[in-house]
């Protein structure tokens, strides 16, 4: 068998398995219940009152399962590796677009530019009608999807009907490899300070990353900005090649430990750094898990970096896949990772579970104080990474929410793309007070509604209000106080208008200048951004924190 496998730390795809060959103690309470099982499905299938798909009963049973366990043990088909590998490589046979579904369409949400569907001239907006001989309706985004993929190379027509276009359009694409950029965007957001976005821990994350970085000193950078807000992780090694950009060869950058001593190892830093005094701040946010949370957890742990943002995601626990009978995979959990303070920063306990069976945060009663490397800051662990800096998450309103989702937004950056043939830059585009006025009449025959928290809160207090035979006494009160908390759509259009105006900003601008102008519209009014270039700015705040000696705003 060979022992060469990579190990992943991801948030995603599945699989599963019941042999875990071990121990001789368990070994007849296995083979017993493999027998029960196995006979059970036989009985199943030959006396139930129905037609039983054996298959499909087997799959349901393993990943209950293993689903009993924790959500990233599972089980993954034959029928499921390419997404799997999708997850790991970043890469797929494809034409390289994101579509959605609107009422009964299928809809191009955006081409990845230099891609098949970009370079055949697949818009925004557009509506797919035909994939060959295959017609959209009825099947959903993600049937439709399957059918864009592919083998590269292969050839496929898409018919297309373009807003404003009386006619279909047939269009042919030869599919490719898709691969997505680890790095998909960097810059220099002065002429000191660098930005890279890290988006996945493919198996070229390390070398984009650095190839990006090195571009970016090039061009005279002295302090960077890490972005990792959104990043669910990947390959280890990935991560331990990014932290040896920043730190020394031979140091710790995480360690493995398991129920089988196969699985206890020690990832030390391998090659000579690049820059180990260059200031860094790392963005991180709910959505940084595993893979981000070694870079960002090992940097903080070596005040290395200052974190700046939101609580991280929280998931200390390493998965290995294993392969199975009929090409099948299955992806355990075979570890948990401590970075070099010691700590583990697992958030969920799925060893102990609740009466109804949930699995429960880690009890501040057993959170472990640490310290970091150098500085001897006190970190704990038991909860993801905790930034250096707290920035507040910024929420959309309920008007500007639903918008999204009615794709009021996307619907009006097509219409005004098709009115428009260009547009100034993307860090310099700015819809007037005039053009957000036609907006607002672009809604005047949209449906949607929504309601607040405030109005649904009202509502719930009435109900309870009826329950215990109030609601009579304080009917006129709660009637005023609702017509008050019951949102206007004009109103709210208005009130709203900074925040609508930057998301239809952002979409017209895709239509565009694609993904990298979206993030360099996005970068001018990033708060998490900002705060990162002004505590880089700031040398003694910087500096300060590192040491564990700041207070406060200075």
């Amino acid at each position: 068998m060979k022992k060469t496998k990579k190990i992943i730390i991801a948030a995603a795809i599945s699989v599963s398995t019941f042999l875990s060959f071990g121990f001789a103690d368990n070994y007849f309470e296995l083979s017993k219940n493999l027998d029960i099982f196995s006979t059970l499905l036989k009985e199943l299938n030959t006396y139930y009152v129905d037609d039983t798909k054996p298959g499909e009963l087997m799959k349901t049973g393993i990943d209950a399962m293993l689903q009993s366990l924790d959500p990233y043990t599972n089980y993954i088909p034959e029928s499921a590796i390419e997404d799997y590998r999708f997850m790991t490589t970043g890469q797929y046979g494809g034409i390289g677009a994101l579509i959605h579904k609107d009422s009964n369409q299928i809809i191009v949400s955006e081409p990845y530019e230099g891609f098949p569907a970009f370079k055949a001239g697949l818009k925004a907006g557009d509506v797919i009608l035909q994939v060959d001989e295959n017609k959209v309706d009825g099947k959903n985004s993600s049937e439709i999807s399957q059918l864009l993929r592919g083998q590269s190379g292969s050839a496929l027509k898409v018919t297309i009907q373009r807003p404003n276009t009386p006619e279909p359009m047939v269009k042919e694409l030869v599919r490719e490899n898709i691969k997505i950029n680890d790095v998909p965007y960097y810059k220099m957001l002065d002429d000191q300070i660098g930005y890279i976005k890290l988006s996945s821990f493919t198996a070229t994350a390390s070398s984009e990353f650095i190839a990006a970085f090195n571009d970016l000193k090039e061009k005279g950078m002295k302090e960077l900005v890490f972005d990792l807000r959104g990043n669910g992780g990947g390959l280890l090694i990935e991560a331990v090649d990014i932290v040896n950009i920043f730190i020394p060869r031979g140091k710790k950058v995480v360690e493995t430990r398991g129920k089988l001593k196969k699985w206890d190892a020690v990832y030390n830093t391998r090659k000579e750094p690049i820059d180990v005094n260059i200031p860094v701040a790392i963005l991180v946010d709910g959505g940084s898990a595993s893979a981000s949370e070694i870079v960002s957890g090992t940097l903080q742990d070596y005040d290395r970096a200052v974190i700046i943002g939101r609580q991280t995601f929280g998931k200390g626990l390493v998965q290995q896949t294993r392969p199975l009978s009929y090409n099948a995979q299955l992806k355990v959990t075979v570890a948990k990772y401590y970075i070099p303070s010691g700590r583990c920063i697992q958030r969920i306990d799925y060893s102990n579970k609740n009466d109804l069976g949930k699995a429960q945060s880690v009890p501040d009663s057993l959170i472990g104080s640490f310290k970091t490397v150098v500085n001897k800051r006190p970190v704990k662990d038991g909860k993801g990474i905790k930034p250096d800096i707290f920035t507040e998450e910024e929420s959309l309103s309920m008007l500007t929410a639903t918008l999204m989702r009615n794709f009021h937004v996307f619907n009006y950056a097509t219409e005004y793309y098709l009115n428009h043939s260009t547009i100034a830059p993307a860090k310099d585009f700015k819809l007037t007070d005039e053009e957000y006025s036609k907006f607002i009449s672009y809604l005047n025959d949209k449906k949607y509604s929504y309601s607040t928290q405030s109005e649904d809160a009202l509502k719930e207090l009435k109900k309870i209000a009826k329950e215990e035979k109030y609601f009579e006494h304080a009917e006129n009160e709660y009637t005023a106080l609702l017509e008050k908390l019951t949102p206007s759509k004009d109103e709210d259009l208005i009130r709203f208008k900074s925040e609508i105006k930057l998301l239809l900003e952002n979409e017209i601008i895709s239509r565009y200048y694609y993904q990298d102008g979206r993030i360099e519209q996005s970068l001018n009014s990033d708060k998490d951004v900002l705060e990162a270039v002004e505590v880089l700015k700031n040398k003694k705040k910087y500096n300060e924190i590192l040491a564990g000696t700041f207070t406060g705003n200075k």
